[in-house]
């Protein structure tokens, strides 16, 4: 076969494959997505780089603690000289710009870790002050603002302060300085670095450098705590190289890349890492208690992994944010915005395309591809909820889902995706089904 013809094979073998998965789209919006490939490529490239920088800060740690098959096994019981549990927790804190780590099975999620990094540094007459505004529902009702369930902040003494944001979703610093400054009662400060169920964005990380040096001057006293769900991998940096004293997250999202099934992590200070292992465990044990049999092979997988799959999560997400742009939606970020998690947000304005579009997510999903999502009340929310997660781990937000608040002005909270292709079939496909009716 001459060059000629080869060159002429492969160019028609690729222009066929570009458009067969397209093959059920109006020929509109074909256009369309091929007008947003064109869009994007140049921000896709930029986030195969950043992801390329994470893989290789990863990698390095994990060559540096000798990680070998003896680690992935796990310990039983009371999971005493848990040697892959240890070299995992110098991993995460090596990533991390920390002292120490908690990465454990027995965190059951992004909020309990939160709130057990919380609880291990307030008692009965402490503030709790939040810089970044309300935080979002589960976290309401640990603190006891919402529902009135047992074992809440409220229900201990601990109080509650938060400074509201401006009406552009940043800071108002004319407030923190009178909310923080001068009231020795606060005993953490906290900045929530995802929007939640808000409609602000979320914030980078040059703006948490600021928030994290206005509190040490405000309140030297105070723990400054991030929490960093969905944000992890997203930028070169993480929250904890400008200071902040302890941080936590969750394995289902970006830190364990769709592998790991569980679990949860804490980083900061060595002591008060050793305050967060007794709040989890036991007095006395700490942190050196805590059987994994069973988890180590996937959490160490999964962090390796997470650069990657947080680099597909983010492309997907721009892929996202640029098609609905020229659907004429309001969206959050924009296509072209800085990125410091895996959230898209899309407003509706009212419910009826809201809950169309999650149910397509749905059904372009890998599992339970078959069922429609319907609005209801779940447990730490007070308004009802859409929700689509055809996910293999229940609730892994960094699998592609959406869910959001059936309130106004109705805006759906998209995230995740294992693989860009996949991102890119359902999203186009939920584009079809809600705006393409015949």
């Amino acid at each position: 076969m001459t060059n000629e013809l080869c060159e002429f094979v492969l160019k028609k073998g690729k222009n066929l494959m570009e458009h067969k998965w397209q093959e059920n789209l109006p020929q509109d919006l074909q256009e369309k997505i091929a007008e947003v490939d064109a869009q994007i490529a140049p921000r896709l490239k930029e986030i195969d780089e950043q992801s390329l920088y994470n893989q290789q800060r990863v990698l390095k740690l994990f060559a540096e603690n000798h990680v070998a098959e003896e680690d992935l096994v796990g310990s039983t019981g009371y999971g005493y000289d848990d040697i892959g549990r240890d070299k995992l927790e110098k991993i995460y804190a090596g990533y991390f710009k920390t002292d120490d780590a908690l990465v454990r099975p027995q965190l059951t999620s992004g909020t309990h870790a939160i709130s057990t990094a919380l609880f291990s540094q307030l008692y009965h007459g402490d503030t709790l002050y939040y810089m970044t505004g309300m935080p979002y529902d589960t976290i309401q009702e640990v603190i006891g603002l919402a529902g009135d369930k047992p074992g809440s902040m409220k229900k201990r003494g601990i109080n509650f302060k938060c400074t509201e944001l401006l009406p552009n979703g940043e800071v108002d610093y004319d407030n923190v300085e009178k909310d923080l400054g001068g009231d020795p009662t606060i005993k953490v400060v906290t900045i929530q670095r995802s929007l939640g169920y808000a409609t602000r964005a979320s914030f980078t990380l040059e703006k948490i450098k600021k928030m994290v040096a206005t509190a040490k001057r405000l309140a030297p006293q105070a723990v400054i705590f991030i929490d960093n769900c969905y944000g992890e991998f997203t930028e070169t940096e993480e929250a904890t190289f400008f200071g902040a004293d302890l941080m936590a997250g969750s394995l289902y999202k970006n830190a364990g890349a769709g592998i790991a099934k569980s679990g949860a992590y804490i980083v900061g200070r060595a002591d008060l890492i050793q305050d967060c292992g007794s709040q989890l465990i036991v007095p006395g044990a700490g942190k050196y208690e805590g059987a994994t049999y069973g988890y180590m092979r996937d959490f160490y997988e999964g962090f390796f992994m997470a650069p990657h799959t947080t680099g597909e999560a983010l492309k997907g997400m721009i892929f996202t944010a640029a098609l609905l742009e020229k659907m004429g939606m309001n969206t959050a970020p924009k296509w072209n915005d800085p990125r410091t998690d895996i959230v898209q947000t899309v407003t509706f304005g009212k419910p009826e395309p809201m809950i169309q579009f999650c149910a397509a997510i749905q059904h372009y999903s890998p599992m339970n591809a078959f069922v429609d999502p319907e609005p209801s009340y779940q447990d730490g929310y007070e308004d009802q909820v859409i929700m689509a997660s055809g996910s293999f781990t229940e609730g892994s937000t960094i699998e592609l889902s959406s869910d959001g608040p059936l309130r106004d002005p109705y805006t759906l909270y998209i995230q995740g995706g294992l693989s860009y292709q996949h991102v890119k079939i359902a999203i186009a496909n939920a584009v079809r089904e809600t705006f393409y009716k015949n």
